[in-house]
């Protein structure tokens, strides 16, 4: 099991990137419009900028929902292959067979 301090963590995280996402994306479109003056592009980064680090999306980190696990991540089941193989030796994932021989 994770630290829970690390998951609340990544949960801020993508809280404030869902928050600040369209804020973010007027800015990026400002910045990367060519055809704008160069004040107004360099206004734009500016304030980009001043937005917390923390509402960017790159810095989330994906996690298993049942362990916080950052590591050994399935995107599809959103687990990591620990809790995949447990819950699968159980029989509660439907389909999933776990060999033995």
């Amino acid at each position: 099991m994770a630290k829970k301090s690390m998951v609340e963590r990544d949960l801020k995280r993508r809280r404030m990137a869902k928050k600040f996402e369209s804020k973010r994306n007027r800015l990026k479109e400002t910045l990367y419009n060519k055809e704008l003056a160069a004040e107004d592009r360099f206004m734009a980064a500016l304030k980009l900028a001043e937005l917390p680090r923390n509402s960017s999306k790159t810095r989330i980190r994906n996690r298993c929902l049942v362990t916080g696990r950052p590591r050994g991540f399935y995107r599809k089941l959103k687990m990591s292959r620990i809790a995949l193989r447990q819950l699968g030796s159980d029989g509660k994932i439907p389909g999933l067979v776990k060999s033995s021989w």
